[in-house]
């Protein structure tokens, strides 16, 4: 019993997985402190109200808190901006960098006279009608 743990605990996608979550739980300190201490004041600043909880609203007795909500819909946004111009965006440029396999070919190909897309083995243009040389395909 011990030795299938052992194999358990010592598996790839296991040791991944914890490494995982201890990073993305480090990460996610670090994107909500930009949040928190960059952005938030930025909007006070900007806004002149930094903390949207207390606004709520009455009917028949029944308290609204839509100020909690905007303070959570902020925050998302601001944490989701956060994660695509700083990793997102950072990334998907390395990788393009990066990239080795060629470009997949194009099903079309541009019209020399329209710049419009047209199929690869076409002979003339549907936008322009003028005559293009075909490629062959292959």
């Amino acid at each position: 019993m011990l030795r299938e743990f052992r194999a358990f605990i010592l598996r790839g996608n296991l040791v991944d997985l914890a490494v995982a979550v201890v990073i993305g739980t480090a990460f996610t300190a670090v994107v909500n402190a930009v949040v928190r201490d960059l952005l938030t004041p930025l909007i006070a600043a900007i806004g002149g109200q930094p903390n949207f909880g207390a606004l709520a609203f009455t009917i028949n007795g029944s308290r609204f808190a839509y100020g909690d909500f905007l303070n959570a819909l902020v925050t998302f946004v601001m944490v989701a901006a956060v994660v695509f111009l700083l990793v997102i965006k950072p990334v998907n440029a390395l990788m393009d960098m990066l990239r080795t396999e060629p470009d997949v070919e194009a099903p079309t190909r541009p019209c020399p006279e329209c710049l419009s897309q047209i199929p690869r083995e076409a002979s003339r243009c549907a936008f322009c009608t003028s005559s293009v040389a075909p490629v062959a395909p292959g």
